[in-house]
């Protein structure tokens, strides 16, 4: 298929891959500062700068996964269709995760006390390393094939999907998470919480872009379940890039290039979201068999839907980014404990009320 109309299937699926990557650019510091806020917190305090690290925008950030699912679900409805017979439990899992984050920003603060929001800060940690590791665990299992029946639904079972070399890929979606959730608030905070969030990114960063080299080599190494559209040098070259912007992230890090750093891991989870789309194109779901994969074609809209939904996008989309934009630099200051004051020395009474009181 050529023409218009395969133009618009391959933008629409471009334009999700977009907002894919701003997704899991922008909710991944999320998560990485979520899990971090207590390991690398020395008490209440830091806790309290870590969410407040995230807290103005943490809501805005999830908006990009609502239009990511709403954009896949009216272009490409037998894609939705798949994902959510294939990934029920995941995705479940991870709505579970995400309403127990979003539920401890609001709650933890209610109570004055120390094993309430002990309690809240667990169920921080819990939900942003549970969506950390099923991201990377989703979209691997897409590039390595499902067993898909002729009519596009998963044959198989939850333990289907917790592959060996799906686990690793969740484990390399949660160390990029993890670096680049270190990398943002070593820009965000100021102090001893900024250096240890330095010296986390800086180890956390070259593993993160490791492991994402070796699932492309692994992937490679095992073949597809069909043709491309891309060579496979693409992705992993991609892969590749990954790797090395990681790397490269750690290394400006020591001359507290920290700018630079959350510049560089946010541009290395691009590069890995870019090579999972291109070497699912023209694919949106590989097939293991027995029924084939489903493709830009056979998953998509009607025309007419595409079109309409392009000046949709092209009229909301900039104001989104614009907005967003706007909200990350109101709240760009770094963040700096707050300065204890001594008490004051009490007064000492006049020299005449001594000399009474003698």
């Amino acid at each position: 298929m050529n023409g218009p109309v395969a133009s618009l299937n391959t933008a629409w699926f471009a334009l999700i891959g977009v907002l894919w990557a701003g997704y899991l650019v922008l909710e991944g510091f999320d998560f990485g500062v979520g899990v971090l806020s207590v390991v690398i917190s020395r008490d209440d305090i830091d806790r309290r700068l870590c969410r407040n690290a995230i807290g103005p925008i943490w809501d805005g950030n999830e908006v990009w996964l609502i239009v990511a699912a709403g954009a896949t679900f009216a272009a490409f409805p037998l894609w939705y269709a798949a994902m959510f017979s294939g990934f029920y439990i995941p995705l479940f899992i991870v709505l579970a995760a995400l309403i127990v984050r979003g539920v401890s920003f609001e709650f933890r603060g209610k109570r004055d006390s120390p094993g309430w929001r002990a309690g809240w800060d667990a169920a921080l940690v819990a939900g942003s390393l549970i969506a950390a590791f099923a991201w990377g665990l989703v979209f691997t299992d897409l590039v390595h094939g499902l067993r898909l029946s002729h009519a596009g639904l998963y044959l198989g079972n939850l333990w289907g999907l917790l592959t060996p070399l799906a686990v690793v890929g969740g484990l390399a979606s949660l160390a990029m998470f993890l670096a680049h959730g270190a990398a943002f608030l070593s820009l965000k905070t100021a102090g001893p919480l900024a250096a240890r969030a330095r010296r986390a990114a800086m180890w956390l960063s070259p593993p993160a872009g490791a492991l994402v080299i070796g699932i492309a080599a692994w992937l490679a190494a095992g073949g597809s379940h069909g043709p491309g559209g891309l060579s496979a040098a693409v992705p992993i070259t991609l892969a590749a890039a990954c790797g090395v912007a990681f790397a490269a992230s750690a290394a400006v890090l020591p001359a507290g290039r920290d700018g630079w750093a959350f510049g560089l891991s946010a541009l290395g989870i691009l590069a890995a979201v870019t090579a999972v789309w291109t070497a699912l194109f023209p694919r949106v779901i590989v097939s293991s068999g027995p029924g084939p994969s489903l493709t830009l074609w056979s998953a998509a809209s009607a025309h007419l839907t595409l079109v309409v939904m392009t000046i949709v996008a092209a009229i909301f989309v900039p104001l989104v980014l614009s907005y967003q934009g706007w909200s990350f630099w109101v709240f760009r200051q770094r963040l700096t404990r707050p300065v204890t004051q001594p008490a004051p020395a009490p007064e000492r009474p006049p020299a005449a009320e001594r000399h009474r009181r003698g």
